[in-house]
């Protein structure tokens, strides 16, 4: 793997993602803002936070698994939520953990999370984009 994740001692250790990224790896990869639209374009999760973080996060799954990586070579991702308020972190954990079970792990590498008040589509709650470095 070209990424290392960790959490160095002098840094709060945070359990939704590790706060350092090593990329040792050849191949960078930029991944686009991902919402939650399945592969016909159609809006997956209307109104549903923890649905459209779940798609979003797969999304970035099949991108990275086109460039030939995974999760695992994720050096950072940034997410933006619409309306932001800390009372929807638990949806928001919910639907990466969701995605989780069906990526085979959980997405923990550095992240910056913003609020924002619109994204491209009315019916977009969340994006996710991904810079990954792989071998």
């Amino acid at each position: 793997m070209a990424i290392t994740l960790v959490n160095p001692s002098g840094l709060p250790e945070i359990d939704a993602y590790r706060q350092v990224s090593i990329a040792t790896g050849s191949k960078l990869v930029f991944i686009a803002g991902q919402v939650a639209w399945d592969a016909e374009g159609t809006t997956v999760g209307e109104g549903d936070l923890a649905a459209q973080v779940e798609r979003c996060y797969l999304n970035v799954g099949t991108a990275l698994a086109a460039a030939g990586g995974s999760f695992d070579d994720v050096a950072k991702l940034t997410v933006y939520v619409v309306d932001w308020t800390p009372d929807k972190m638990p949806l928001f954990l919910e639907g990466v953990a969701r995605a989780a079970e069906k990526l085979g792990g959980t997405p923990v590498p550095p992240g910056t999370l913003l609020g924002v008040a619109a994204l491209d589509v009315p019916d977009h709650l969340v994006e996710v984009e991904a810079t990954a470095v792989i071998d």
